[in-house]
């Protein structure tokens, strides 16, 4: 009965045994068998195929087969060839633009654009930077003079001018009197009212602002008043990298029912999809997902340990190693002084301890002249690796380089230098990890959230457990078949068929 179950690309028939009846299965490629085999027909389950998981027109959107996202891992972690191979399977993938320079993203976008010629289904991530706004806006400008199909937008904390113009930009009408949109705004949230700005028309003043300043035409400020900002919302739980840590069991269904309640009241012209992201390491959880009304999944922490990911192998090597409960919270770089945190690998790395205890410090004292000298020392011995006036010294040529006026603040104010230099530990731990540096991988940063664990546990065993096996296309194969496989054995226990536990159990295996 397991083999029936399980062979979800065929139909199942349900029969009940005549003498107790006893449900049980039999093979749907032929008729079902009848009185004379002492079994009475009951219904027949259809095929269920991986591609029919989510809403049907998030493939019809984007020209691509499953409803599955390889989603953006920063600093190019989510490597061009990372894009690229999802985008050749028919998946959609975005570029890790985040923390990398405006001319490194550009140089990624045009060895996309070149390689996957015509396709759309493949995209880059715009980050808030609220210290920088002139670095979003930067970003955007290559995106939009790019034409870039896709654009992921994380960890938003409202509206701004960038993320708008990358909705709006482009807007027309077809001959239908439809508007056509030539970048599809994704927007990533973890709170219902930034999910409600995103499914809702970009607000007036936020318009105005742009046609003033020549950043968006009259035309296409009016036909933004007619679609959401976004027509992908991305529901991000408890993920690597920056999160807010919410279930999602909680969270996604909160924004679905907010979406239809905008929907019934604004009348807007595009419909919004909404999607799941966090803790999505193994089927169960992306077949819940689904259950729960998503219309899409989003992956990112397995896919820092494909093949094509941006980490050295020690790092993938240390990801591997993780359970479930491996990660931990520390203080994020680019958002140091808001309080901001990351969700990060625990085992193998001393990064999380070391950063929370420069947090620690930054918050005790106003500046570094006045951490005590014992302390002082131990903190560059034991974290920093190197002198406090020496990185600084190296943060304030960086800053002289990038933008002087940071430069010139940090020496005007000790609590802000204190800041940067501590920033400088914060950024350097993830390029160590992406360099590979042997010295400092009691320091890698490694973006990690309880997904890792989960898809190490469900592929312990399997081809998938080679390093050398875990492609990102198969891993995102092997998730949606194990979801079907999932989704059919809750839909045969719901017609009342007692099935084993095996049944529910989907094996990595090599797809196509």
């Amino acid at each position: 009965m397991t083999e029936l179950a399980q062979r979800v690309t065929t139909p199942v028939h349900l029969v009940a045994r005549v003498s107790d009846g006893l449900l049980g299965l039999a093979d749907g490629r032929s008729a079902a068998p009848g009185p004379g085999h002492g079994l009475v027909p009951v219904g027949t389950l259809p095929a269920l195929y991986p591609e029919w998981l989510g809403e049907r027109t998030f493939g019809q959107a984007h020209g691509v087969r499953f409803p599955y996202v390889a989603g953006e891992m920063a600093r190019g972690i989510s490597t061009v060839s990372l894009v690229a191979a999802m985008a050749r399977a028919d998946m959609l993938a975005f570029f890790g633009a985040a923390g990398l320079r405006p001319a490194e993203v550009e140089r990624a976008v045009h060895e996309l654009r070149t390689g996957l010629a015509d396709r759309r289904n493949w995209g880059v991530n715009l980050i808030h930077t609220p210290g920088d706004a002139s670095l979003e806006e930067q970003v955007a400008d290559r995106l939009l003079g790019a034409g870039v199909p896709c654009v992921s937008a994380s960890a938003f904390m409202e509206l701004t001018p960038a993320v708008v113009r990358c909705a709006a930009t482009g807007l027309r009408q077809d001959r239908a009197g439809r508007i056509v949109r030539p970048t599809a705004l994704f927007a990533k949230v973890s709170r219902p009212e930034l999910a409600q700005a995103f499914m809702s028309p970009a607000p007036a003043a936020l318009l105005r602002h742009l046609v003033e300043h020549g950043r968006l035409t009259e035309y296409e400020a009016g036909l933004a008043t007619r679609v959401p900002v976004a027509e992908d919302i991305t529901v991000e739980a408890d993920s690597g990298g920056h999160t807010d840590r919410r279930p999602l069991a909680a969270l996604l269904p909160a924004v679905v029912c907010l979406r239809d309640e905008l929907a019934a009241r604004q009348r807007l012209a595009r419909p919004v999809r909404v999607g799941a992201a966090g803790g999505l390491g193994d089927p169960a959880a992306v077949a819940a997902a689904f259950a729960l009304g998503a219309a899409y999944v989003v992956t990112g922490s397995v896919n820092q340990m494909s093949v094509e990911a941006g980490v050295c192998g020690a790092a993938k090597a240390m990801l591997a190693e993780a359970d479930i409960a491996d990660t931990a919270m520390a203080p994020a770089a680019d958002m140091f002084e808001m309080g901001a945190q990351v969700q990060v690998l625990r085992r193998g790395t001393l990064f999380a301890g070391r950063a929370a205890r420069l947090e620690r410090v930054y918050r005790g004292y106003p500046s570094l002249d006045a951490v005590p000298a014992a302390e002082r020392r131990a903190l560059e011995r034991e974290v920093l690796g190197a002198s406090v006036d020496a990185v600084w010294a190296w943060t304030y040529e960086y800053w002289t380089r990038r933008d002087p006026a940071e430069a010139a603040r940090a020496e005007a104010d000790p609590k802000h230098r204190m800041a940067l230099v501590f920033r400088w530990y914060l950024g350097q731990s993830n390029r160590w990890a992406v360099t590979g540096d042997p010295h400092r991988r009691a320091d890698y940063q490694l973006w990690c959230g309880p997904a890792a664990g989960a898809f190490n546990r469900w592929s312990a065993g399997s081809f998938l457990a080679e390093p050398g096996h875990r492609t990102v296309v198969q891993i995102a194969l092997n998730l949606l078949r194990g979801a079907a496989v999932v989704t059919r054995a809750h839909q045969l226990r719901t017609c009342g068929v007692a099935l084993p536990p095996r049944a529910f159990r989907f094996r990595p295996r090599r797809l196509r």
